[in-house]
């Protein structure tokens, strides 16, 4: 933490004598950083130009009052995520006055004139909650960026804990360029469930995730384990296939897909549910041009929409 005679702190008074007083002994304290200004507007526009440690202001003045320019101030904070220590002075003396005061924001009250000894005393404990504060807010927006940055390294998906669009994005490409340049082979398949909507328009969507648990289950133990299994997204999955050989590839491993689908319904807190795929995949056979990610994943697509068109339950290569 800073010195608290290093905190910037600015004045606010219509009055130039009592702006006076207050700078002279806050001088005499060894602050050194002050500024003044005569009214509460004065004080807004100097406060855009440079933020403050502290505010010290009169509670009555002419045109907007202490109590109007703290509202301001508290408003600019939640703006720029920062804390202003905040002091009214005033004649009015009374518990509702003080509770008046700290319910708007207000973090200490004094009555004028001030007593010096008891000014600076404030001025410290206010500082020291300046600081703190600041402190919480900054820690608070660094564990904010952390936990963001987190989100978008973050490789997996958090309902059925197989990988997301951004691991798929990342083996796609490695797998491509292995093809190309091995002479191997990759079937990237797009699969949907078939009117998942209807499942979560008449369960529930709480339903509708158990479904995609259980789903991505047997999905993955109906293909090698060395396949990759990613959800793009919502009820679509898809799958990487990389073949060693160019030839390897058989289509009835995406046939296997639908039929194991389809097999026995999925038991739900519903109760039993069935299900149907739409698969659309497509084959790079390595050694040729090799077909972007953007590419290959269009290609899927198309095919798979070509499944719906069909009628559902089907599988377009």
């Amino acid at each position: 933490m800073i010195s608290y005679k290093d905190s910037s702190i600015l004045i606010v008074d219509d009055l130039q004598f009592s702006r006076a007083v207050i700078k002279s002994i806050l001088s005499k304290a060894g602050f050194t950083n002050l500024r003044m200004a005569e009214s509460a507007q004065a004080a807004l526009e100097m406060l855009t130009q440079e933020k403050p440690d502290i505010v010290i202001a009169d509670w009555v003045m002419p045109e907007m009052d202490g109590l109007q320019l703290t509202d301001r101030i508290r408003n600019q904070d939640e703006e720029g995520n920062c804390y202003t220590g905040i002091i009214l002075f005033t004649a009015q003396e009374g518990i509702q006055h003080m509770e008046e005061a700290f319910s708007r924001g207000v973090d200490d009250y004094l009555t004028k004139p001030p007593n010096p000894r008891e000014m600076i005393a404030r001025i410290i404990s206010v500082a020291r909650i300046n600081q703190l504060q600041n402190m919480l807010l900054q820690s608070s927006h660094e564990l904010s960026q952390m936990v963001k940055h987190l989100k978008e390294v973050s490789l997996s998906d958090p309902l059925t804990g197989i990988g997301n669009r951004r691991l798929l994005l990342k083996e796609l490409d490695a797998h491509l360029l292995a093809a190309s340049s091995r002479k191997s082979g990759v079937c990237y398949a797009v699969i949907d469930i078939d009117h998942f909507k209807k499942i979560n328009d008449s369960y529930g969507h709480d339903i509708g995730d158990e479904i995609l648990v259980a789903f991505t289950r047997r999905l993955r133990r109906c293909v090698r384990p060395t396949d990759i299994v990613t959800r793009l997204g919502g009820e679509e999955f898809a799958v990487i296939m990389h073949y060693t050989h160019q030839d390897h590839f058989k289509l009835s491993s995406l046939e296997r897909v639908i039929n194991t689908i389809n097999g026995r319904s999925f038991q739900s807190s519903a109760g039993s549910l069935e299900l149907t795929v739409s698969i659309g995949a497509c084959y790079y056979r390595g050694g040729g041009e090799k077909p972007s990610v953007k590419e290959i994943m269009e290609c899927a697509d198309n095919k798979m929409h070509l499944a719906k068109d069909a009628g559902c339950n089907q599988l377009v290569y």
